[in-house]
């Protein structure tokens, strides 16, 4: 795994941070803590966009936050646990693992 890779699943967990943080930011401090891990989380995805289609970045980047929110919401805030969740989760998985396994860097995106 390439740094550009490793750049996308960061921001893919960053955000999962900044999303539970959105919920559960109850100070100033809290909301700029969620303000910086956005900011984080995007400044890595501009980096990883240089080298990788920026259709795949977003979307590992997306699936990686939504698995990521679902499974923290049902293991640590009482949110509703069920099979078929589980089961749209392995389908979202799979296609991101598809992704990775499709998508070429390029050297030169456009000249920049």
């Amino acid at each position: 795994m390439n740094r550009n890779w490793l750049f996308i699943i960061l921001a893919g967990i960053i955000e999962i941070l900044w999303a539970i943080g959105l919920k559960h930011s109850n100070s100033i401090i809290g909301w700029v803590g969620v303000g910086l891990l956005i900011c984080l989380s995007f400044f890595l995805l501009f980096e990883a966009t240089k080298k990788v289609p920026v259709a795949t970045v977003y979307a590992v980047f997306t699936g990686i936050g939504t698995v990521g929110t679902v499974l923290i919401g049902m293991l640590f805030f009482d949110e509703t646990f069920s099979w078929s969740k589980i089961f749209f989760i392995i389908i979202l998985l799979t296609g991101i693992m598809g992704l990775k396994l499709v998508t070429s860097e390029s050297d030169d995106k456009g000249g920049n």
